[in-house]
């Protein structure tokens, strides 16, 4: 059921568009994710759904109602921005609290939906806290609680993970989308950041100057981007520039590749970008597609190497092999086969 419609908005500032032609909807429950570059329109698309500035042409649609000229604080909507703007003067209880009592619920219910909140986000027992004694990501977590306590219809988040360290960042990224489904909130959060994106949000739309170009999963982002920039975008740097041979198959400098990421359109002798994810080299010569070429560069990440490998075209590709295999040192060839379940056609070179 659509809860959140979004109808050809338009937003410009004196230097040109912020948004052009943005229209989307997002269901109840959902998280949804804006992921794009810094000056894509995420932040001013968000700031425009929760009424902090006007678009300058189009609607936003709750439950079919259009809000576009409603006040922000009769929208009914929880706003969570980076630097969490926790009250100084206010325990972790008065915090949390605060939203509850500017609604005018009497003192138990308040005590009820703090205490329930609290738990909610991992919290029990920290109501009389001084909020400048806690960690980052327990401020975290208190922001979040006091978002969640009013239960808004739609939580907008603007990079709600940025001002974390790494390994808080990485805890929470697990955590969060467990929170906030528990709570039956429906959510959209902004971010720049590729990995909390798909970590968080159930469906993700990319911006690029002021417009989306791709809404999916974040598997199906990742499987099938809709263009060169996007793949560029999600870190998939292997794109070359093809030629359909025929049904599954087509011709590069690295040779003729079978494909199974085909889309039958795609007629013969059609000029393609062919992109290679990284997970699709196998240290075998055995496999299909093989491709000989020589390493300029090895990396180790943890769970796996990641490989520089120059093909004798000039061509440098990028792939990551598991940790459990040793690879071949700098400068050694070695033939390598890349599945063809990790090869998809792209039609343009955006």
């Amino acid at each position: 059921m659509t809860l959140l419609e979004l109808d050809r908005l338009h937003k410009s500032y004196p230097d040109g568009w912020m948004l052009n032609d943005v229209s989307f909807t997002v269901d109840e429950g959902e998280i949804r994710g804006l992921l794009g570059p810094s000056g894509c329109g995420k932040t001013t698309l968000l700031r425009l759904i929760a009424g902090l500035e006007p678009p300058d042409s189009g609607r936003i649609l709750i439950d079919e109602r259009d809000v576009t000229d409603v006040p922000p604080h009769q929208r009914g909507f929880g706003l969570m921005f980076q630097e969490y703007a926790l009250f100084p003067h206010k325990d972790v209880f008065g915090n949390v609290a605060f939203g509850l009592r500017m609604e005018g619920l009497d003192r138990r219910s308040i005590e009820e939906r703090v205490t329930e909140t609290l738990a909610l986000v991992g919290l029990e027992g920290f109501e009389h806290r001084d909020v400048s004694q806690l960690s980052g990501g327990e401020r975290q977590r208190v922001a979040l609680a006091r978002s969640l306590a009013p239960q808004p219809r739609l939580l907008l988040l603007d990079e709600p993970l940025g001002a974390l360290d790494r390994t808080l960042r990485e805890r929470l990224m697990d955590e969060l989308p467990d929170i906030l489904h528990r709570a039956g909130v429906t959510v959209i959060t902004v971010t720049h950041d590729q990995e909390e994106a798909f970590a968080i949000a159930d469906c993700v739309a990319i911006m690029r100057a002021g417009e989306v170009v791709q809404i999916g999963t974040p598997e199906a982002l990742y499987r099938h981007p809709s263009s060169a920039w996007v793949a560029r975008f999600l870190g998939l740097t292997n794109l070359l520039d093809a030629r359909v041979a025929e049904k599954g198959r087509v011709e590069t400098v690295l040779g003729g590749l079978e494909v199974t990421d085909i889309d039958a359109g795609y007629g013969a002798g059609q000029r393609v970008q062919l992109l290679i994810r990284p997970e699709a080299a196998q240290l075998t010569q055995d496999g299909p597609n093989r491709v000989d070429v020589e390493v300029v560069e090895r990396s180790f990440r943890g769970g796996y190497y990641q490989l520089d490998v120059r093909h004798r075209s000039g061509v440098v590709m990028t792939f990551n092999v598991s940790a459990g295999v040793d690879p071949p040192p700098t400068g050694r060839e070695l033939a390598l086969s890349l599945d063809p379940r990790g090869l998809t056609v792209l039609g343009d070179k955006g």
